[in-house]
């Protein structure tokens, strides 16, 4: 098994319980760890041999732009679409931060961590 790892796809969203959330919007951070078998691509050297992180960039910035009040829903959207465009996908950990949330506090980020094995 392999690792490929996306950090800190950065995005716009309008997540959120809070109604304000929906209308100003707020910055997040996504990190993508997939597993997958890499050994054919290491021997062929072909992008169709192995898991394409432009396209796990794409389900990420997509999932991302559908409004959702919690942070674990858009997670497990991301993870349920990869492991349905990505057959080679053995296993998916997302992360899921928002920077600088309206909690009445003096915090960077809150983030949500979520693994699914296929």
């Amino acid at each position: 098994m392999g690792v490929i790892r996306l950090k800190n796809i950065r995005t716009f969203s309008n997540h959120g319980c809070l109604v304000e959330e929906s209308k100003i919007g707020s910055h997040y951070r996504v990190d993508l760890e997939i597993e997958a078998d890499l050994t054919q691509s290491a021997q062929t050297d072909k992008l169709a041999d192995t898991v394409d992180y432009v396209h796990l960039n794409k389900i990420v910035v997509e999932e991302m732009a559908i409004r959702s009040e919690l942070l674990e829903h858009v997670a497990q959207r991301i993870i349920d679409r990869t492991l349905n465009e990505l057959q080679l996908v053995e296993k998916i950990t997302v992360e899921v931060a928002k920077i600088n949330p309206p909690i009445g506090g003096d915090v960077q980020e809150v983030s949500i961590l979520m693994t699914k094995k296929r």
